[in-house]
């Protein structure tokens, strides 16, 4: 099978504008991304809607496309622009812009997904630790996932599932292993055509999380898990935070 990554990369951010350019151990957010990548996939390329995002990976010598302004998600605009390399791609690995730690042992869970034949869409989670704080569990901004047999994704919440009838709160996760959703996403080439033309689901509406749109319709999410600490840039804070990390991590520094 032939994978590709397809990096999303947009200008405008409501807490970090221009994060995809920032700095962080020297070089800009995207081109640290696009680097990781590129080393594990048969190929990559940068979408973005920005002259100043498309320059820069250009300089660096990186593959990108401009797309339009007006998509909805990083999924439409990864469709664009796997549209415009006109290769024959199996599958198609969505990795945000703002992930320059993305390592290795994710991109190759999840291409193990698909020796699955029965699965359309692949994704990570990782375990929350049995010492965390409820509060940790309950944060809305960190999705949870719980899985069935065949560690496929059965549904996806802002609110802590499942819920444990008859054990205080502090003792769930002592109790269970819950699982935190991993923005990384894989398609099937055929099947990401097809999930960007579906419109938005009730369930989609109501958690404002994509990937429900997808399980409403019948699409088969295979679930790997992933036991790798990163630190994903949303705020000038986390590229704060993602400098130190980079001092205890010499092999990002390549």
């Amino acid at each position: 099978m032939k994978f590709i990554a397809i990096i999303p990369a947009r200008y405008a951010s409501t807490r970090f504008p221009a994060k995809p350019l920032a700095i962080l151990g020297g070089k800009p957010v995207i081109r640290r991304v696009y680097e990781q990548v590129a080393s594990v996939l048969d190929d990559a390329v940068v979408a973005t809607d920005n002259q100043l995002i498309y320059d820069a990976v250009k300089a660096f010598g990186g593959k990108v496309e401009m797309t339009s302004t007006e998509h909805r998600s990083g999924t439409d605009r990864c469709w664009e622009a796997y549209c415009k390399q006109g290769g024959k791609f199996d599958v198609v690995i969505n990795v945000q812009g703002d992930e320059p730690f993305v390592q290795r042992s994710q991109l190759e869970a999840l291409k193990a997904c698909f020796e699955d034949p029965s699965v359309d869409i692949a994704t990570l989670v990782h375990p929350f630790k049995s010492t965390d704080d409820y509060s940790v569990l309950e944060n809305p901004n960190s999705p949870k996932v719980v899985l069935d047999s065949q560690h496929r994704a059965l549904y996806f919440s802002r609110s802590v599932i499942p819920y444990l009838r008859g054990k205080e709160r502090e003792e769930w996760l002592k109790t269970h292993t819950y699982y935190k959703h991993i923005g990384l996403y894989a398609f099937r080439a055929e099947v990401l055509g097809k999930v960007t033309a579906l419109p938005q689901s009730s369930l989609e509406k109501a958690e404002s999380l994509e990937q429900l749109r997808w399980l409403e319709n019948g699409y088969r999410i295979g679930v790997a898990e992933s036991h790798v600490e990163t630190v994903g840039i949303d705020t000038p804070e986390d590229l704060a935070r993602a400098e130190e990390f980079l001092k205890t991590h010499p092999e990002f520094n390549r």
